[in-house]
């Protein structure tokens, strides 16, 4: 069994199932995701959780989530 990454990024803006499915589209297409799990936080920051057989880059998901119209925030140290 190949070993999985957990990676959480927090994203702005979004609002409802459509946003989710929007930028889980975007992040399954990456290489390596195997999965996206989005909790959604209308109004707020939704937290997304990317499963992949790799260790992803912060700007390939970053220009993922942008490339469905929306915008990963930092996480505060």
């Amino acid at each position: 069994m190949s070993q999985t990454i957990q990676t959480n990024v927090n994203v702005s803006g979004m609002t409802c199932g459509h946003c989710v499915s929007s930028v889980s589209e975007e992040l399954e297409s990456l290489n390596g995701v195997e999965n996206v799990a989005v909790e959604l936080n209308p109004g707020g920051l939704s937290t997304v959780t990317i499963t992949s057989t790799k260790e992803l880059s912060p700007s390939e998901i970053g220009e993922a989530v942008a490339e469905a119209g929306y915008l990963v925030v930092a996480n505060e140290a």
